[in-house]
């Protein structure tokens, strides 16, 4: 179902089924089936059949006194600030906040100007570059060499970590999951997550840390990530610290190979 379509897409979709001679009650039935029960009332789809069979052709809404229809710089802005507080936002939802400017102009805003998209959430695997894939071979081939050298013990010598970006809602159906997206890549991240880091070994999770609102990764949080999984491990695997510890190298900053005592 899709929830809050614009006007002018109702109206064609009306004007459509129209030209192929469906009845007004069956596009009434048709239209409430996609849209839900309140897209549209049965006495409207007839009036604008009406309309459509004595030629009429604009799907638009007609200017009226007091409604700001001209598009501006200013007002492309604002209204895709107001997107980026909240990218699950609805057409009625965006029409609250600019209640001068009909649902039509509003539609035609966000996605011809801002050219978004509605999306769904999903994970998706990521793309390494051609300097980025050798080096998890090397470090996969470096702990086999030593895994067939020392055996089970060596898998208890291994930390590693992994980050990644946590919603703090979880949308609980994919229709609440779905927000708009532009179809370039954004430049800033949606405001409603937060970076997590977690640290492991075999036996289990060591630290879970989550990144501060308003900081960002530097080096300085990466060497005060690290002294908290030394302090970790000092708490949660006693004796570790005098043996050898490899951690599993990644992509990120996080993850390294050491072979001698910390």
């Amino acid at each position: 179902m899709i929830a809050d379509p614009a006007d002018c897409e109702v109206r064609c979709v009306i004007r459509f089924l129209n030209v192929k001679n469906v009845k007004p009650a069956e596009i009434h039935r048709q239209l409430v089936e996609i849209y839900g029960e309140n897209v549209i009332t049965d006495g409207m789809v007839r009036k604008w059949i009406r309309q459509f069979n004595d030629g009429c052709t604009n799907v638009h809404d007609e200017a009226r006194s007091g409604r700001l229809t001209v598009v501006n710089d200013a007002l492309v802005a604002k209204v895709n600030e107001t997107i980026r507080q909240n990218r699950r936002f609805t057409i009625r939802m965006l029409s609250d906040e600019f209640p001068q400017i009909s649902k039509t102009v509003l539609h035609e805003i966000f996605t011809n100007y801002l050219n978004y998209r509605k999306l769904c959430s999903r994970w998706v695997p990521k793309m390494l570059t051609d300097v980025h894939k050798p080096k998890p071979v090397g470090s996969a081939l470096t702990f086999l060499t030593r895994y067939s050298e020392e055996g089970n013990k060596f898998l208890n010598k291994i930390v590693t970590g992994d980050e990644t970006w946590v919603c703090h809602v979880t949308p609980d159906s994919k229709q609440q999951s779905m927000e708009w997206r532009q179809s370039r890549f954004p430049t800033t991240l949606s405001v409603h997550k937060i970076m997590c880091t977690v640290f492991w070994d075999k036996q289990g999770v060591l630290l879970v840390e989550f990144l501060p609102r308003g900081e960002t990764i530097n080096a300085v949080r990466y060497c005060e990530s690290l002294r908290k999984v030394r302090r970790a491990i000092q708490n949660k695997r006693r004796g570790m610290l005098s043996q050898a510890v490899a951690s599993r190298q990644r992509t990120s900053p996080f993850c390294w190979i050491h072979s001698e005592p910390y």
